[in-house]
Parts: structure tokens; sequence; C-alpha cells
């Protein structure tokens, strides 16, 4: 159902999580990568953001559980088995090779005018696009319940709204007024504000409904089925692009500062930025299969690296055998 308050507010959460990443610690957060890498390669730039990610669910769990997504059944034949190792294959491989998915390519990259993350956006949301409708005679786009029209508008409660109200406004007070005053330029500080980027992103995640794939494959529905539409992941753009391009291009990360002094301005607690290189020259034929089967996996099943990190959590029989697929991907 369309969820226009839920979504707003988990938006800038998302918005909060990844724009403070960038501005405190001066990286882009991009989960595909910070979750292969914390297996592959772990160190302090992305085991805190991952466990941060992870430990969102128990703030969800204890104080909103009508904000936890509702699953579909866990692999228990061997064909379900072999079903979401395949799409956690194609999601590792897809995000490894198209170097991001919908946080480092749409959410960030995006935000940062980034031709090459546009590039790799239109390729993947068009492939899951016609995925979602098209495969399967587009079954995988779940009805909503008792035959009502999903972009049906619902609004929280009073319970809900305000603990995404109270998450909303102390992130934005831890990251604005409590970090620039109390941490300090230290590997320390950064790993302390990882965690917390991690866990606002995750709650973002699990209030916007991005964490939901029957909610994610709503949105595709518009080409096909209009009632089947659940227009609520749009204002992700609203509120979680838009904030996000405001401050990139305010606080211009790695270019001059407002000393005009020839030197860049550093980010808040680390001595450099971190920010992508490649260019639009970079693409290949791997990036663009890679986004290709990124937007495979995402129109199968609705599940990107983030939410499948937190399905995981909650659901652990589905995750052993996923995660298995996306770091097989990642090695392939």
């Amino acid at each position: 159902m369309f969820t226009p308050i839920h979504t707003s507010l988990g938006a800038l959460l998302l918005f909060q999580g990844s724009s403070g990443l960038l501005l405190h610690n001066g990286a882009v957060f991009g989960i595909s990568s910070l979750l292969a890498g914390s297996v592959f390669n772990p160190s302090r730039y992305n085991l805190p953001i991952i466990a941060g990610l992870v430990s969102s669910a128990v703030p969800i769990y204890w104080l909103a559980p009508s904000l936890l997504p509702t699953y579909p059944a866990a692999p228990s034949s061997w064909a379900s088995i072999a079903s979401t190792l395949g799409v956690g294959f194609l999601l590792g491989w897809g995000t490894k090779n198209g170097r991001g998915c919908t946080s480092g390519h749409m959410l960030c990259g995006l935000s940062r005018l980034s031709p090459r993350s546009l590039i790799a956006t239109v390729v993947f949301f068009t492939t899951a696009l016609l995925t979602g409708n098209f495969v399967n005679g587009g079954q995988n786009i779940p009805a909503c319940a008792n035959g009502i029209p999903c972009y049906t508008a619902v609004y929280p409660s009073t319970s809900e709204l305000g603990f995404m109200a109270a998450a909303t406004v102390l992130t934005g007070i831890i990251n604005y007024l409590i970090v620039p005053k109390s941490l300090n330029r230290s590997e320390e500080s950064q790993t302390v504000f990882s965690y917390l980027a991690g866990l606002e992103f995750g709650l973002g995640l699990f209030i916007s409904g991005m964490a939901d794939p029957a909610k994610v494959l709503r949105f595709f529905a518009f080409l096909t089925d209009p009632s089947r539409f659940d227009p609520s992941l749009a204002l992700i753009i609203l509120f979680g692009i838009g904030p996000s391009l405001i401050t990139y291009l305010s606080a211009k990360p790695g270019q001059h500062g407002d000393k005009d002094d020839g030197k860049p301005a550093k980010p808040t607690l680390a001595e450099q930025w971190r920010l992508p290189t490649a260019t639009v020259a970079d693409i290949d034929w791997r990036f663009v299969t890679g986004a290709m089967a990124f937007g495979l996996a995402w129109g199968l099943r609705g599940v990107c690296p983030g939410p499948a990190v937190l399905r995981a959590v909650l659901q652990p029989t589905w995750g052993v055998v996923e995660m298995a697929g996306y770091m097989l991907g990642n090695l392939v």
C-alpha cells in the first residue's frame, strides 16, 4: 500500500546516513562493496557500517515491530534453494561488475551528478522494470490484500509516527550537532560514525519500505497493472536523492573550501576524501552486463544488497542461502 509518511521519513533517514558518511568520513555509502569487503577484506571502513546496518533490526523489533516486513517463505526444497542461490549469485556478480547498486549508484551516485552512476541506474532500473513485469507473466509482483489497489494511501499509527519522527529528529541532532562538536578527526571517531551511519541507513530501509521486497516489486507494476502499483518509492527520489544532491552541491566534497586557499575542504572526521574516481571512460561490457544482472535479480525478488542484509538477519534460513550465492558471485 502507498505509505507517503513512512517512506518520506525513511528516505530522510537514508539521506542522513549516506550524506553523514560523506561529510564526516569522506566516503560513499555503497552497500554492495561494503558487504563484500566485510567478508573478503574486513577493515574499519566496512565492518562498522555493516554492524550498524544489522543492528538497526533491534530497535525496530522492540519499539516498532509493525514496521517489520512480511517476507515470503524461506527456501525449503532443493528447487527453492537453487533459485535463491541463483538470485543471490546474480546479485553478487552484478553489483561487483556493475560497481554498485541502488545505494552507491542511485542514492549516492545520482546525488553526486555522476554520469557513470546515471548510466548504471538506467540500465539496472530498466532491466528490473522489464523483469518484474514480463518474466513469469508478471506474477512476481504480488497484489495487495483483499483486492484493494496498492496505490491506496495508508498512514502510520500514533506509535509508529512517534517512533519514526523521533528517529529522524534524533539522527539529525546526532549528525549535525553532536558529531561535529564531540568527535575529533581520528580513526576512532570515523569508526564510531561508520556504525551510526549504518544504523541510520538500516532504519531508513525499514521505515521507507525499501526492506520489503513486495513493496519494491509493486513499484514496478505501473507498466502493466496499475492496480498493483505502489508509488511509495518515488518519494525516495524526493526526500532521499534530492537532499543528498543539495548537500553535495553545498559542501563541495573534494573541492576547494570557502577560504579559497587552493586546498580541498576536509571531511569532519577524516584527513581526506575517499570518493570514486572512475568515469564514463571506464565503462566496459562487464559494467553494463553487471548492471543488467543486478537489475534482473532486483526485478525477480525485489531485494538489493542492503535489504538483503536485513532480511538475512530476520530470516536466517533464507539469508544463509542468499548470502552464499552473493559471495560466490563476488568471487567469479
